[in-house]
């Protein structure tokens, strides 16, 4: 079983993203369950993030122009892995997330 444990960062453009694509919460949760079964998807970053493409599909662009959701590798203690939730930002808003604002958000957590 895997935990999702998401920052301030997180809710709040997800939350956006959500008002502007009607499909945006279907994605997520689908992308959710993907990563439940298998937590080591996406590229890893920095040491212990992850960048994941996710398509939206109201978007209509697939994965390469929709989402990037950033989390952290999953961390299993006592049998339960967890994984952070960082931050999540449309594609056609910002190009990257610099390592040094995916630590701020990831920092906003504790």
């Amino acid at each position: 079983m895997i935990a999702f444990v998401a920052t301030p960062t997180f809710l709040k453009n997800a939350k956006v993203l959500s008002k502007r694509y009607p499909s945006f919460k279907k994605d997520l949760k689908e992308l959710l369950d993907s990563l439940s079964e298998n937590p080591e998807q996406g590229v890893s970053l920095a040491g212990k993030f992850r960048k994941i493409r996710l398509a939206i599909s109201s978007k209509g662009k697939g994965k390469r122009g929709g989402a990037r959701v950033i989390t952290t590798d999953c961390v299993i203690v006592q049998g339960a892995g967890r994984i952070v939730l960082v931050s999540v930002y449309d594609k056609s808003d910002i190009d990257s997330m610099s390592v040094e604002e995916i630590k701020k958000a990831y920092s906003s957590l504790s």
